[in-house]
């Protein structure tokens, strides 16, 4: 379907892994909510016709308006170029039907909520329009991939793509391949991925794959401290941002644990299974490393190679970069104490909006 004029394409596709930088030509956002919504401004900020699919058109011109009142509001904001909502009502184009948005289309992006029978369903739909060559992913942020592609005709040209709450800032997605999805479609997204600002890493499969896992099982250990009594979730919070999740912005927690020493890690967990049980014993991954003199930095690698030569330099940058964070942080001041944006979205449990989007985006499902 063409952005401008509407009308439907028929054809194959283009194929992605021949295509160079013509591709994608055509592209589709079926699942326009939240989420979805972040998709279709991206695209179109990019340049590349977006057809939008939800159960109706009309629900589908309802998330067109949205993307590009959406879009009106961060430019106002400084956060989009001036020109963002004309740009974002140039290149898209609300469908008929799911089937339409996924006619003629190069790439599809489903973003429908956490069911695996709904998106079971709409992912038949898709796959029974697109063209033979189109690529299909879909945005889960826990279904393995293999689970949802057994049912397709063409897993070939499935896979997951998993991006993080709000999907115009957060620069993560996750990628994931299904057992039969072809290598080559990967390195193809993560580049078109690329071209809209993100940082792709491609990831196993699994439920939760990596950044939910740790994330969830971060929460749980929040949720259980709580519990006990031992700190309120208002502490917990001022206590995480302010500690490691300071740090997080810059090093991952393997580069974090290789500069502390792991031998202090494992120390540490020794600590912590003594008082909390065999749960928190050291991970054996820390434990093999220990025994083979592999400490970190200190010894020239423990997890990663990080040559303790470049100790200094890098503890310099460090320093520098935590007192940038600080100045940042004072200068946007506490959230608490500012309004809330008009670019901002509503709250993730704010009732629908007349002519809400008849499938949903998932808005309060972690990210």
């Amino acid at each position: 379907m063409h952005p401008a004029t509407g009308t439907l394409h028929d054809g194959d596709g283009e194929d992605p892994s021949s295509s160079g930088t013509d591709w994608p030509r055509r592209t589709a956002v079926v699942g326009p909510g939240y989420m979805g919504t972040g998709f279709v401004q991206l695209l179109a900020l990019a340049g590349l016709p977006v057809a939008i699919g939800d159960v109706s058109q009309e629900a589908a011109e309802a998330a067109r308006s949205r993307a590009i009142e959406g879009a009106g509001a961060f430019a106002l904001a400084g956060m989009m170029p001036s020109d963002a909502a004309d740009r974002v009502a140039r290149h898209t184009v609300a469908a008929a039907s799911i089937g339409d948005a996924s006619t003629g289309a190069d790439v599809i992006f489903e973003a429908v909520p956490e069911s695996p029978a709904l998106k079971a369903s709409v992912l038949a739909s898709i796959e029974a329009a697109a063209p033979t060559g189109a690529l299909i992913a879909t945005n889960t942020s826990a279904i393995p991939i293999a689970e949802l592609s057994a049912p397709l005709t063409h897993p070939d040209r499935f896979l997951g793509a998993h991006w993080f709450n709000p999907s115009q800032w957060v620069p993560c997605v996750e990628l994931i391949a299904g057992p039969s999805t072809d290598p080559a479609h990967l390195e193809t997204m993560a580049a078109l991925l690329e071209r809209l600002g993100k940082r792709p890493s491609v990831v196993g499969d699994g439920p939760g794959f990596v950044a939910n896992r740790i994330q969830f099982a971060m929460f749980k250990e929040a949720a259980t401290i709580v519990e006990e009594g031992v700190a309120t979730a208002e502490v917990i919070d001022e206590v995480v941002r302010a500690s490691f999740g300071f740090r997080l912005p810059f090093f991952g927690p393997f580069t974090i644990a290789d500069m502390a020493g792991l031998d202090v890690y494992a120390g540490a967990y020794g600590s912590l299974e003594a008082g909390l049980g065999s749960r928190m014993a050291v991970p054996e991954a820390v434990a093999t490393r220990v025994a083979e003199g592999r400490l970190g930095m200190k010894t020239g690698g423990g997890f990663l190679e990080l040559d303790g030569a470049d100790a200094a330099a890098m503890a310099s940058w460090r320093d520098e970069a935590y007192v940038a964070m600080e100045r940042l942080l004072g200068d946007l001041g506490p959230w608490d104490a500012k309004s809330t944006s008009a670019a901002s979205p509503p709250p993730s449990d704010a009732e629908p909006a007349p002519g809400a989007a008849l499938i949903p985006d998932q808005t309060d499902r972690p990210r």
